[in-house]
């Protein structure tokens, strides 16, 4: 039985693990966020940039002399591989922590009815959230080089 697609809150990135050998979680299953700040899938296309560069980077090392039969190559390759993975995993964390963070307040924010978040929200935060929004989508996730 599959478990059910659920919010991953932001503080779980911390300390959860998002690559394994050879596996890691993209895309809305690394940071799965809600309309709130209009960066779903700018993110997943960021994701993709950055996934490229780190398996390309990876994959293209030289490969040791010590590489001969077809076993060792496939071996290496997959270390590779998971190297590429881990130096993605690292660089998308913190990017991933910031987008969900910035969707949870922003969500908390705008469905917020009590007095105070509702004063917060149409006195006080709309110049704060709009310049929030902004620093979020002016992100460089690198170039991809044609070899």
């Amino acid at each position: 039985m599959s478990s059910p697609l659920r919010y991953r809150h932001p503080w779980e990135l911390l300390w959860g693990n998002i690559n394994k050998d050879n596996v890691c979680v993209v895309g809305d299953a690394l940071h799965p966020i809600t309309p709130y700040i209009g960066q779903g899938g700018y993110a997943t296309l960021e994701d993709g940039v950055v996934l490229a560069r780190c398996l390309v980077g990876a994959l293209l090392k030289e490969q040791s002399e010590e590489t001969k039969g077809q076993g060792d190559r496939e071996r290496e390759e997959y270390k590779r591989i998971e190297m590429g993975l881990k130096i993605y995993a690292k660089e998308r964390r913190w990017r991933s922590i910031e987008l969900i963070s910035t969707t949870y307040f922003v969500g908390f924010v705008q469905q917020g009815n009590g007095q105070v978040t509702t004063f917060l929200r149409d006195n006080i935060l709309p110049a704060f959230l709009a310049g929030l929004l902004l620093k979020r989508a002016d992100f460089d996730c690198g170039k991809l080089s044609i070899s």
